[in-house]
């Protein structure tokens, strides 16, 4: 085990527990604190370290339908480096969760796809749900801050609606170290425009796709 994970324990297990309870009651977990201090403070280092020019602009769609549209979203990404010792690590979390959400619960999750995420001052991400339209692709969101000293007032905020009535289930701070799970075919959510340079690592946990037999490619 990667040593930036190595803080793991039997408190974890408590953590998957209450992730799984909160998914099957509800949708969704907010979970402060969810991965180590260690493994926080490292990708938050490391992502201070990173050219923002070099993050591209998000776009909407996927593969050849994949486009740029700023009245949708305005934040810019860019995917992890696995050989990066500190994204590996991140990867081992977020497979030992995979494995501890798949033996409570049937969801089937294959694997995970993720990317750094910055939003300027100004940027945001419209009302939307990250499940394509037509495939059970993506199936379990994860979106995790790293954010120091973050207040109200520098926005941001992720704003998660009910999927039947539209109405406000959550205001989420984009809190250093919080981390929110959600099922990415139901809620719809959004980002509200940020006041200062807002980061983030959201991913996707995906299952393979029935029909055609075959795992959707990751991008």
């Amino acid at each position: 085990m990667n040593n930036l994970t190595s803080t793991t324990g039997p408190g974890d297990y408590d953590l998957f527990d209450h992730l799984v309870e909160c998914i099957e009651n509800q949708g969704y977990a907010i979970l402060p604190g969810a991965l180590p201090m260690a493994l926080v403070d490292g990708l938050y280092l490391h992502l201070k370290s990173l050219d923002t020019e070099r993050f591209k602009p998000a776009g909407i769609g996927r593969q050849a339908d994949e486009m740029n549209n700023p009245f949708v979203r305005t934040d810019r990404i860019r995917w992890l480096d696995p050989s990066v010792p500190v994204m590996a690590a991140y990867l081992d979390w977020t497979e030992q969760l995979r494995l501890a959400i798949n033996r409570r619960v049937f969801l089937g999750l294959f694997d995970y796809e993720c990317h750094f995420a910055h939003y300027p001052s100004g940027a945001y991400y419209k009302r939307h749900l990250d499940a394509f339209q037509g495939e059970r692709n993506r199936v379990l969101t994860t979106v995790c801050y790293f954010n120091p000293n973050w207040q109200p007032g520098d926005g941001g905020q992720l704003l998660i609606h009910d999927p039947q009535t539209g109405e406000l289930l959550e205001t989420v701070q984009p809190a250093y170290g919080t981390m929110v799970v959600f099922l990415s075919e139901r809620f719809p959510h959004e980002v509200l425009p940020a006041q200062r340079d807002r980061y983030s690592i959201a991913g996707w946990y995906r299952v393979i796709n029935n029909q055609q037999g075959r795992i959707d490619p990751p991008r």
